[in-house]
């Protein structure tokens, strides 16, 4: 490894959080979604969904935070799309810098630019009524799931990023990343799903993650849980991370 990838990896993120800064709107589109999403189901839809407590808020929480990370990755193949267009890499790669510090430096910055995102939402659920009696230790455990669902998310972005043609293909696979909780428990219980899309349901990532998240809320044991979500995680990182530097470098070499 390179014995500057630290600070090369700093540089490229300060690069690309300045063009982040500098197109506000894509934050602004990221956070407006999840929000106007759970406008709709709560004071449209929430009067007439069943799920057995007194504040839907609550319960929508964890699923309203994973829809802003999967909409957010998006902007990370697209910028990551618009590089390689440019021929900025070439650029990049006659210099002495660590080369994965390139893609490092578009995870930070999803990794920034989404924590945004989702304390914005947070801020708009309590004024809406959300409420936790959960510790400061509950709030770091949901923050660390959040954190490694934003890290394997993006990996899968920064393979879309280098493979796709176009900047339509290089956004559209998050599409169906979005539309993952609402086959989730993140809206209403699986119970009351059909057979076939509650066995869906329950053995995708999304419910595991939803349960956990809404247990630490709630301060309530998370159990087995938690071991289903680390492995999710892990395991996506993994694989996508390796399969994001084998497309690096047939890109770049």
């Amino acid at each position: 490894m390179n014995t500057h990838f630290f600070s090369d990896t700093r540089v490229m993120l300060g690069r690309s959080m300045r063009h982040v800064t500098r197109s506000v709107d894509t934050i602004i589109t990221v956070t407006i979604t999840p929000i106007a999403i759970m406008l709709l189901f709560v004071y449209v839809f929430g009067g007439a969904i069943q799920t057995g407590t007194h504040n839907y808020v609550n319960y929508l929480m964890p699923g309203i935070l994973l829809i802003a990370i999967a909409s957010g990755i998006s902007y990370t193949a697209f910028r990551l799309f618009n590089d390689l267009q440019s021929g900025i890499f070439e650029r990049f790669h006659s210099m002495p810098i660590a080369r994965s510090s390139v893609l490092w430096g578009h995870v930070l910055t999803s990794l920034v630019s989404n924590a945004i995102s989702v304390v914005v939402i947070v801020i708009v659920a309590l004024l809406m009524g959300f409420r936790s009696p959960a510790g400061v230790l509950a709030w770091l455990a949901v923050a660390g799931i959040l954190v490694l669902f934003t890290l394997a998310l993006t990996w899968v972005a920064v393979i879309a990023g280098l493979a796709a043609s176009s900047v339509d293909g290089a956004s559209a696979f998050s599409y169906p990343l979005v539309f993952l909780p609402f086959v989730s428990s993140a809206f209403v219980p699986t119970a009351s799903m059909p057979g076939p899309v509650r066995a869906f349901a329950e053995n995708q990532p999304v419910t595991s993650i939803v349960n956990t998240i809404r247990a630490l809320f709630e301060q309530q044991p998370v159990g087995g849980e938690i071991w289903i979500v680390l492995a999710w995680c892990a395991g996506i990182i993994l694989i996508a991370y390796a399969f994001a530097m084998v497309a690096y470098r047939r890109k770049i070499a």
